[in-house]
């Protein structure tokens, strides 16, 4: 099987050498590749356009920062539709809006091109291990037909519905992750307050039912020793709450939490720069006038 990578930055390079690594003949593409030689070294072809990229590849795997260009990339006047063939498969991994998602599928509907969104957590220290997670929206046969990029790419994908349901599924994700940080962090500085043992506590937390990937995960890897160095941004953070309350609000749901969490993401710009690490959310604390 030959897998094309459309999008070299930190994700896509770390799938793109995750895939050599597994002995898939690996093809790739990025106007602004940041280092061609050391992909070059590492067994990666690169193309010179998106149309290269499809004469050669049958699984073509996306890793770009937004719906507007993974549209240009799949529809645009020299996207991937112009030069389907059949039994091509797209696999989506970027954190895109499900709506966008749905267009593009009902614009495939009747090309030989077929579209699976499956975008990812980990960040780039799993994209370059091949151990991300991934949640697939999409026919099931056509993620069988996948299993061998999904196998050189992830640790564990959960099917969780129909093309557009993965999108969502990782809206929800980032969400409750967003929700959890601020929520972590009040909790660190009631602790600190009462001068308690903030690591001792979080061992008991994780030892209970109020546990979370933030306190089992982030806290320890990237908060409570001051790295913050995940490689995920707070523009990236906001950019995907920014997908996610655009769910809440088109779905009509009542969702007042959700809601108070968006607004402070929102409120910490002014404090927090987009280039910070998402998990600096937790030492916000919002300036009462």
């Amino acid at each position: 099987m030959k897998v094309g990578l459309i999008g070299l930055g930190n994700m896509g390079s770390g799938m793109a050498l995750s895939a050599v690594r597994a002995g898939l003949s690996t093809i790739g593409f990025d106007p602004a590749i940041a280092d061609r030689a050391a992909l070059e070294a590492a067994g990666i072809v690169l193309a010179d356009s998106v149309a290269d990229v499809s004469a050669q590849a049958e699984v073509i795997v996306l890793s770009l920062p937004n719906s507007a260009i993974v549209e240009d990339v799949v529809l645009g006047a020299d996207g991937l539709l112009h030069h389907a063939r059949e039994g091509q498969i797209v696999l989506d991994t970027s954190t895109a809006d499900p709506a966008s998602t749905l267009r593009i599928a009902e614009a495939l509907r009747d090309s030989p091109l077929r579209f699976v969104d499956g975008p990812v957590s980990g960040g780039p220290k799993a994209a370059h291990a091949g151990s991300m997670t991934m949640l697939l929206g999409g026919e099931t046969a056509d993620i069988h037909a996948l299993q061998p990029v999904l196998d050189a790419l992830t640790a564990k994908c959960v099917h969780v519905g129909p093309v557009g349901a993965g999108h969502s599924a990782k809206l929800f994700n980032n969400l409750l992750c967003g929700i959890n940080l601020l929520a972590v962090g009040e909790a660190i500085r009631v602790a600190r307050a009462a001068g308690l043992d903030i690591e001792k506590i979080l061992q008991g937390v994780n030892a209970g039912s109020g546990r979370s990937g933030v306190t089992e995960v982030n806290c320890p890897t990237w908060i409570l020793n001051g790295a913050f160095d995940s490689g995920f941004t707070m523009k990236l953070m906001r950019k995907d709450l920014g997908l996610a309350a655009e769910m809440i609000e088109n779905s009509g749901a009542h969702a007042p939490l959700s809601q108070e969490a968006l607004r402070l993401w929102k409120a910490s710009a002014g404090q927090l720069g987009d280039a910070e690490d998402f998990n600096r959310i937790v030492e916000f604390v919002e300036r009462q006038s």
